[in-house]
């Protein structure tokens, strides 16, 4: 019977380990292995760092790393302080159908993929898109305004898109938060901050931690909306290891920058986890 049970172990194990191997342990292997030839003649290499000194010794490469964290940490604190009340109404104040409906209306626009989602906000960001002429109607532009190509854009898109990861572990954690103890914190002479202070954020903590480390990821790692409603100057890292790999064919140097984001962010994480004083267990249960 025991060893039939550890059979079944196994067998269920198989597919998670067959996936994080061929999908992301092996491939991340190939591409280090990748990063440390330098091209020294036709199809031959040597082994060697100077890809990853190229990071280092050129300003645009280490300034473009600098602007796409800085703006995802950005992206991930407004998703947070919009995902937050939401998640909050949702899981305390939203009962029973409507609460489930207001749920569904979060996942909607994830339905259809990310490209259509990116292609609707230029529709309605354009200069003759709903946006510029809705300024016009209320007299607040006297011509047609161009909202696309700029910071802006990109941070709309990126928050939008990163939106139901945020809201999904703050309902979950949310929804763990007995009642009882929020009418405990009325009662003892607590008010909505105080209460929300030192009962619910506390309580939310994982949540907020989790959520705020997958936007973030998804964000530094996000090509497509910074691409198309940034333009071609927007300077997305992700963007410069795509040019490396295919519009220069340096798979070398594309690989090096494309460690070097797997390693660096990894870092932003865990100093965000010390600055929250959250371990990662606490975090992922």
């Amino acid at each position: 019977m025991q060893s039939g049970t550890r059979l079944g172990f196994y067998l269920l194990l198989t597919p998670l380990v067959l996936w994080l191997a061929l999908l992301i342990v092996i491939p991340h292997i190939d591409m280090f292995l990748v990063s440390l030839r330098e091209r020294v003649g036709v199809r031959q290499y040597e082994t060697s760092f100077a890809n990853y000194l190229t990071f280092f010794t050129e300003p645009l490469y280490i300034w473009t790393f600098v602007r796409t964290a800085v703006m995802s940490v950005l992206a991930t604190i407004i998703t947070l302080l919009i995902a937050f009340p939401v998640s909050l109404y949702i899981a305390k104040i939203a009962r029973g159908r409507l609460g489930q409906v207001l749920f569904v209306l979060c996942l909607i626009p994830f339905y259809v993929s990310e490209l259509v989602r990116t292609f609707g906000w230029m529709i309605l960001l354009r200069e003759t898109g709903l946006v510029s002429n809705l300024l016009q109607w209320a007299g607040l532009a006297d011509q047609p305004v161009e909202m696309l190509y700029n910071d802006a854009a990109i941070m709309i898109g990126l928050v939008y898109t990163s939106m139901l990861f945020m809201v999904v572990p703050l309902v979950t954690t949310l929804e763990s938060l007995d009642d009882s103890v929020i009418e405990a914190g009325y009662d003892l002479g607590g008010n909505g901050f105080s209460v929300l202070r030192e009962i619910i954020i506390p309580h939310a903590a994982p949540g907020i931690v989790s959520g705020s480390i997958v936007v973030f990821m998804l964000s530094l790692g996000n090509y497509l909306t910074p691409t198309i409603l940034g333009g071609k100057d927007s300077l997305w890292f992700t963007e410069m290891i795509y040019n490396q790999f295919i519009v220069r064919f340096n798979w070398e140097l594309g690989a090096a920058f494309g460690f070097m984001l797997l390693i660096l962010s990894s870092l932003i994480v865990w100093g965000m986890l010390k600055l929250t004083r959250q371990s990662l267990e606490e975090t992922m249960g």
